[in-house]
C-alpha cells in the first residue's frame, strides 16, 4: 500500500531522461498515436514537452513552439533559462506542478506539460480546445420566445454561459475530478453568500466519496451517486440545457452540477414541482404563464389518473351519474378493456421508441403508417374499441406536455400499475392505490428535501407561486425549501 502511494505521488526527477521514462510508460508514448511529444534543444539545455493532439489547438501550440526556439537567436544567460521559458510561454494560464501525477492528470484533460532539464517542476499550459459543437437550443426545452443558446458537451463553455447571465463576484465554480480512469471534470457552481453552506458541503461530501474507474455516462452516474434512490422511478434531479434556466435557480439558492462531455446541469434540490415548470410560463405575461401553468397540471393529472379512472368506470358503470352515462365503450369488442388499455399502451411505447432509433427521413412516415392503419385495422378487426384509443391517446399527450422527460415516464409507469389495479381490484384497489401512490410520493426526500414540497408540508404562499406565475416585481424572497443564507432578492 505505502509502495502505491508512492507512484501516485512521485516528484518530478530533475533528470529529463527519468521523467520521459515515466511518461512513456504512463502515456504510450511511440504507442498511442494521440499522445504528443517534443524534445528542443535550448540554449544546451534539453526541453520535452507533452499533450494530446485532439484536445490542443494547434495553432496555439505552435506558436508556443515557435517562441521557445527563437529563445536560441536572443538569449544567452542559461542560469536563468526557467525564468526565460516561463515568460516565453504564451498563454494566459501557466501554472508550475511538482509531482508526475499532476502532470499525467493534466495532459491527459488537454493541457500541455514543459519539462526542463534539472528543474524539479513542470510548467502546465491550459491549451484545451476541446471538439464539439456550437450552443444551440435544446429541443426538449423550446421557447417561442427567448434565448436560443444551449449547454454543450463543454464544460468550460457550459461555466461560461453560465457565468455571462450572473456576472457575479459571488458566483463560484469549483472543478473537481471524479472516475479513476476517466478523471471526468466536475463542476460545482453556486452563488457563495446565497447558496446554503450545508448544502454544499452535503454535494462534496457525496462527490469525494465516488470510488468508480469512470463515469462515461456522465450525469446519470453522478446522479446515481449523489441520490440514493435505489428502485425509486421518479426522477430525484432535475436536468436543464438552458443557461437561463441553470441562471434562475442559482438566483433561487440551488446548487448547479455540470460535468464534462454532458450538455445537462444538474439543478439541486428539487421537489416534484420544480419538475413541472418551464421556461415558456415565465417568457410570457402573467396571466398566460398562468393558464399554461394550469393547462400543464390538468394534463399531468390526465396523464396519472384518466386511463385508471376510466376503466374503473367501464368495468363498473353504476358508479357513473346518469348525466355521464356516455362513457364507457359502447362496443367492449373481443378483448377485456383492462387488456386492450394495457395492449395500447404498450403500443405507444414501440411507437415512441421507434421514434427514438428511426432515421429523420422516415419517423413522419413510420407515425403515420402506424396511427392510420395499424389503429384503424385494429378498431374494425375488433382488437381495440374506439373509446380506447382516444383515452389512450389523450393520456400520452398529457404525458408529452409534462415537461420533464423522467417525470413523464414515472408518470407513465404509475399510470400503468393502476390501470392493472382496478382491472384486479375494482373500486377498493382504485382508492387504495391512489393512497398508497401519494404516500409514497410524500415520503420522498431529495438531499433532505420534502419531494412535495410545498404542498406537503403545506407552505400557502410557495404554493400559490407554484399554482400561479406571480409577476416577477412580486417575488421578493427566495423559495424556503434551500435554506438561502440570503432570503430578499430585492433590497
Amino acid at each position: 500500500m505505502s509502495k502505491l502511494k508512492s507512484q501516485q505521488k512521485r516528484m518530478i526527477s530533475p533528470k529529463i531522461e527519468e521523467n520521459y521514462n515515466y511518461m512513456k510508460t504512463k502515456l504510450g508514448i511511440k504507442t498511442s498515436f494521440d499522445i504528443g511529444y517534443r524534445e528542443l534543444i535550448i540554449l544546451k539545455q534539453r526541453i520535452h514537452i507533452y499533450y494530446v493532439t485532439g484536445l490542443c489547438d494547434a495553432s496555439v501550440v505552435q506558436e508556443m513552439l515557435k517562441k521557445l526556439v527563437e529563445i536560441n537567436d536572443v538569449e544567452t544567460n542559461k542560469k536563468m533559462l526557467p525564468e526565460i521559458i516561463e515568460n516565453r510561454l504564451v498563454h494566459q494560464q501557466v501554472e508550475s506542478v511538482k509531482t508526475m501525477d499532476e502532470v499525467v492528470d493534466q495532459v491527459l484533460s488537454g493541457l500541455i506539460a514543459v519539462f526542463i532539464d534539472g528543474e524539479r517542476s513542470a510548467q502546465i499550459v491550459d491549451v484545451r480546445n476541446y471538439p464539439g459543437r456550437t450552443p444551440e437550443e435544446p429541443d426538449t426545452e423550446k421557447v417561442i420566445r427567448g434565448s436560443r443558446d444551449g449547454f454543450t458537451e463543454n464544460i468550460i463553455e457550459n461555466t461560461a454561459l453560465t457565468r455571462r447571465r450572473l456576472r457575479d463576484e459571488n458566483l463560484r465554480n469549483e472543478m473537481v475530478k471524479v472516475g479513476e480512469r476517466s478523471k471526468t471534470d466536475v463542476c460545482i457552481t453556486y452563488l457563495q453568500d446565497v447558496a446554503d453552506d450545508g448544502l454544499i458541503e452535503l454535494i462534496k461530501n457525496h462527490i469525494s466519496q465516488i470510488k468508480l474507474d469512470g463515469i462515461s455516462m456522465a450525469e446519470k452516474t453522478l446522479e446515481e451517486f449523489l441520490i440514493l434512490r435505489r428502485w425509486n422511478i421518479y426522477p430525484l434531479v432535475r436536468y436543464t440545457e438552458r443557461p437561463d434556466v441553470a441562471a434562475s435557480h442559482l438566483l433561487e439558492g440551488h446548487v448547479l452540477i455540470f460535468v464534462d462531455t454532458s450538455p445537462s446541469a444538474i439543478i439541486l434540490p428539487t421537489t416534484f414541482f420544480h419538475h413541472l415548470q418551464h421556461a415558456e410560463e415565465y417568457r410570457q405575461v402573467p396571466s398566460i404563464g398562468t393558464f399554461i401553468r394550469v393547462v400543464r397540471f390538468m394534463a399531468v393529472l390526465a396523464a396519472l389518473f384518466l386511463l385508471p379512472t376510466w376503466v374503473l368506470f367501464a368495468i363498473e358503470p353504476s358508479l357513473l351519474p346518469e348525466g355521464l352515462s356516455f362513457i364507457g365503450p359502447n362496443d367492449e369488442g373481443n378483448v377485456p378493456i383492462v387488456i386492450q388499455v394495457l395492449l395500447a399502451m404498450i403500443g405507444i411505447e414501440f411507437l415512441r421508441m421507434a421514434a427514438i432509433h428511426t432515421p429523420t427521413p422516415l419517423s413522419t412516415s413510420m407515425g403515420l403508417i402506424a396511427a392510420v392503419l395499424i389503429g384503424e385495422i385494429a378498431i374494425e378487426v375488433g382488437l381495440f374499441s374506439p373509446e380506447v384509443i382516444l383515452y389512450v391517446s389523450t393520456a400520452s399527450i398529457g404525458n408529452y406536455v409534462t415537461p420533464s422527460y423522467e417525470i413523464s415516464v414515472a408518470n407513465k409507469v404509475v399510470s400503468m400499475t393502476l390501470v392493472i389495479i382496478v382491472g384486479l381490484f375494482g373500486l377498493p384497489g382504485y382508492m387504495i392505490s391512489i393512497t398508497l401512490y401519494i404516500l409514497f410520493l410524500i415520503q420522498i426526500k431529495s438531499l433532505k428535501t420534502p419531494y412535495l414540497w410545498p404542498f406537503i408540508p403545506f407552505n400557502p404562499k410557495a404554493m400559490i407561486q407554484i399554482l400561479i406565475r406571480v409577476p416577477v416585481p412580486y417575488t421578493k424572497s427566495r423559495p424556503s425549501i434551500v435554506h438561502p443564507k440570503n432570503n430578499y432578492r430585492q433590497p
